[in-house]
């Protein structure tokens, strides 16, 4: 398998698996007899098979169906077709996808291999377990292998400690920033998924069926860096039994206590699953969304903003895609509500004054020094979430977003391009910040002083909020927010 020697182990490991896959797919028809695909798979020395139907999708037979269907056919099994025997679903990822994707999927579904296909979702290329196995030495893999081992809040505790080690890693590596976020998402569903399994095996602490554990905001997004605050909520079916409600609230309570030992401080506001306010049914989030979306008054605007992103971590996916959908509808059969979203997102101008000059804040927490968020990071998120909520695009992170604008010509590439190489760096500066706080031993926060950063940062910052105000003006003109009353 080659590859540049210079590269570090711990680099190759963000490398994407297009550069890594060089296993072509054998393929089959589904009419093919399990004699045929075993003859083939023998003399190519394989484990597996692709099977290729007439509407173009896969399917995959391995040596564990070639167990499964010599033990339970009481006949001779060598003349059934593959089409009575394969697995019917081929699971795939995208060429463009780093190699901790293809092994966070790997170990946590216990696949053995995963189809590679290309931007227009053409098969290229199979990878194995055993492709994987020369990247496992050192690689964020073994953090994530003991993260699932763990067996107690303390462990995890300890566990929480190196992934900042990790992340640093990573990102002096020169990693893309987006690889970065991405890791860090792994991780934090892994620390939240595993503290959710032990309170279940030591405590008998448990959601109940019905319901389900939403994250929210950045978390929800999958984009946070590090993790600052918690925001969750909690949905429930409208007949769940209303001798279970102890039993949901004793859940919520826990895990977020047991996020608050893992180091994950609780959200100021209390946009938590442990407040009963963030904790309803499905009609009842329906009728509370109809309020935020129809009386757009500041509170109910970024409350919105924050249950926009919501996605099942854990409990019952399919509250999910409903609450989705019900987002969706009630957003664009209120005519105002995207101009007057739009309209306060606007109110967050970049932080430039004349002659290209860096503004700080003269007063809060930030005082003194310039606020990440506040300048650039909110309005890029939430400028480029409502663009794909009223394309019908919810879910994913904002790179994710801007990728399928993109592909939907809804806004100019140029643009685009303008607007995601902004995100990327205040992103990337808001990490740096962050890892310099950690190793110091201060609190992480989205504050930067100006004057510190290397003349090369400041004018790259400087750059970064052009792509701000051209999203800025994009939903100016967009929404027509000239035309609506102040």
């Amino acid at each position: 398998m080659p590859y540049d020697a210079a590269h570090s182990e711990e680099r190759l490991y963000f490398m994407t698996i297009g550069r890594i896959c060089r296993r072509p797919p054998v393929v089959c028809s589904p009419a093919t007899t399990l004699r045929e695909a075993t003859r083939i798979m023998q003399e190519r020395n394989i484990t597996c098979v692709v099977v290729q139907n007439a509407d173009g999708s896969h399917g995959i037979f391995t040596v564990r169906d070639l167990r499964r269907v010599t033990a339970e056919c009481e006949g001779n099994p060598a003349d059934l077709t593959l089409r009575r025997c394969m697995t019917p679903q081929l699971i795939t990822l995208r060429e463009d996808a780093y190699l901790f994707d293809a092994i966070s999927l790997m170990s946590r579904n216990n696949f053995h291999r995963v189809g590679v296909v290309d931007a227009g979702g053409e098969l290229v290329g199979m990878l194995t377990d055993t492709d994987l196995l020369t990247f496992q030495t050192r690689t964020p893999l073994y953090l994530l292998n003991e993260i699932e081992r763990a067996v107690s809040i303390e462990q995890l505790q300890r566990l929480n400690a190196r992934l900042f080690e990790m992340i640093n890693l990573a990102y002096k590596a020169g990693v893309d920033i987006r690889g970065v976020v991405q890791l860090l998402a792994h991780f934090n569903d892994a620390f939240t998924q595993r503290l959710i399994e032990l309170l279940d095996q030591e405590e008998g602490v448990r959601l109940p069926p019905g319901a389900a554990y939403l994250s929210l905001g950045s978390e929800g997004r999958r984009e946070q860096t590090f993790r600052t605050d918690q925001d969750s909520a909690i949905v429930y079916a409208d007949d769940f039994p209303p001798e279970l409600m102890p039993q949901l609230e004793r859940f919520a309570q826990r895990l977020i206590e047991g996020l608050e030992q893992l180091g994950v401080p609780r959200c100021p506001g209390n946009t938590m699953a442990s407040n009963p306010q963030w904790r309803h049914s499905l009609s009842r989030w329906r009728q509370i969304l109809d309020g935020w979306i129809s009386t757009p008054l500041p509170d109910n605007m970024v409350n919105f903003g924050m249950f926009q992103d919501m996605r099942v971590l854990h409990g019952e996916l399919h509250f999910e895609q409903e609450l989705r959908r019900h987002i969706h509808a009630s957003a664009h059969r209120t005519a105002l509500f995207f101009p007057y979203m739009a309209r306060n997102i606007v109110r967050f101008k970049p932080p430039v004054g004349m002659f290209g000059r860096l503004l700080v804040e003269k007063s809060g927490p930030c005082r003194g020094k310039l606020d990440l968020k506040k300048g650039g990071m909110f309005a890029l998120v939430r400028g480029i979430g409502l663009l794909a909520l009223e394309a019908d695009l919810m879910g994913g992170t904002s790179w994710d977003k801007l990728d399928r604008l993109r592909e939907m010509n809804l806004v100019s590439s140029r643009n685009l391009d303008l607007i995601e190489d902004s995100f990327s760096f205040l992103v990337g500066l808001r990490l740096g910040r962050q890892l310099e706080a950690l190793k110091s031993g201060q609190k992480p926060d989205n504050c930067i002083d100006p004057e510190r950063l290397p003349e090369r940062q400041r004018t790259q910052l400087r750059n970064s909020f052009r792509g701000v105000d051209a999203l800025l003006q994009i939903l100016r003109s967009h929404y027509k927010l000239d035309m609506i009353a102040r």
